[in-house]
């Protein structure tokens, strides 16, 4: 029973969406189910963006935005040590997460990051607009799983500024907001979130 439904008409009915390559390679991004459209009616997979783009070492997360929106945006989450290196490597000075995170040299990283992806993207997939967060997604503040599997709904939320921000012709977003550490204390901060345009690759 479970194979006829899953085989009609000579396909296999996964329930994932892909498409084939300029080589005939089939290429699964995303359960059909997570696809999200564009206001236009583009479809685009935000996990593949997400997946793509934590390749690079400098990028730990990603919240890949565009639902219903007229582009793809995103949210990063900046490796602290590694980019920490790799700012220590180029005499760039900082004192904490947020501080390094919205360094322009380091904007300029991330945004070259996002660049090398867009490449190999269709036009309307292609990530628009950035921003650096100024902590890294978290379980204990509910943004992630225990499996470190993004809570969107949550997000959008909690993060509902950054996403008016991104598709506002803003250059800056300002938050005023609580971090909570694994040790339990709770900080304070306040601080401007560069917007940051990709350049068409």
């Amino acid at each position: 029973v479970v194979a006829a439904k899953a085989l009609r008409n000579g396909w296999l009915y996964s329930g994932d969406t892909g498409f084939f390559d300029a080589d005939g390679h089939l290429v699964v991004f995303d359960r059909t189910k997570d696809v999200m459209v564009l206001s236009d009616g583009t479809k685009f997979a935000p996990q593949y963006l997400e997946t793509r783009l934590k390749f690079s070492p400098y990028i730990k997360d990603v919240w890949a935005i565009g639902d219903r929106r007229p582009f793809v945006a995103a949210v990063v989450c900046i490796d602290y040590a590694v980019v920490g290196k790799w700012a220590e490597d180029r005499k760039i000075a900082y004192t904490s997460y947020p501080e390094l995170s919205q360094e322009s040299a380091v904007y300029e990283l991330v945004r070259e990051e996002i660049v090398k992806m867009n490449r190999d993207l269709p036009p309307a997939a292609k990530v628009r607009k950035f921003v650096n967060l100024y902590k890294e997604f978290d379980a204990d503040d509910d943004e992630l799983t225990r499996t470190r599997k993004l809570r969107r709904a949550f997000v959008e939320v909690r993060y509902k500024d950054i996403v008016e921000g991104l598709y506002a012709d803003r250059e800056k977003v300002h938050m005023d907001t609580n971090i909570t550490y694994e040790d339990g204390r709770v900080v304070h901060i306040k601080t401007d979130l560069r917007v940051m345009e990709v350049p068409p690759a």
